[in-house]
């Protein structure tokens, strides 16, 4: 979850900086002195960034529990692949295409890792691409569960053939 850490820490900044003038603003005429309204913009950073970084555990953990559900699923990920990501609305969506290398039709559940630049994950999505027969492929599209800030790339995290 460290990944998810330095993203919501760097999400975070922003909301230090906002926070600092507010309270510095509110800290004049008052008792508070700027020290104190320093510790009060670090709480308000270490809350952003507990909640982002729950927010992605979330995600990473329903993800986590619906692949379980798979049964009799079979490593698959050499047969999916993630396209370009795109924006549609405030969201981050991909398409995900799978190839079915075998001889009968199958159906794909594939995890969906969104990352920013860095390498940091920022959404986990879990897709299904049912009835892709033999030898051919076929592709839908996967949508991230919340607004990324535009600049998320889509990568297979794992994929099940069953």
């Amino acid at each position: 979850m460290r990944t998810a850490r330095t993203r919501s820490a760097r999400t975070a900044g922003a909301l230090a900086v906002a926070a600092l003038l507010a309270l510095s603003a509110t800290a004049c005429g008052s008792d508070d002195t700027p020290s104190s309204a320093a510790s009060k913009a670090g709480d308000v950073v270490s809350s952003a960034t507990a909640k982002a970084g729950e927010v992605v555990a979330s995600a990473t953990a329903a993800a986590s529990s619906k692949m379980a559900e798979v049964k009799d699923g079979v490593n698959a990920k050499g047969d999916v692949k993630a396209g370009d990501t795109k924006t549609d609305g405030d969201r981050s969506v991909a398409d995900i295409t799978a190839t079915n290398s075998t001889d009968k039709t199958a159906d794909y559940t594939v995890t969906v890792n969104f990352k920013d630049k860095g390498g940091n994950l920022l959404d986990a999505v879990v897709m299904s691409i049912d009835g892709v027969e033999a030898g051919k492929s076929k592709s839908g599209t996967v949508r991230s569960n919340r607004d990324l800030g535009g600049d998320a790339t889509a990568e297979v995290g794992q994929a099940l053939r069953h």
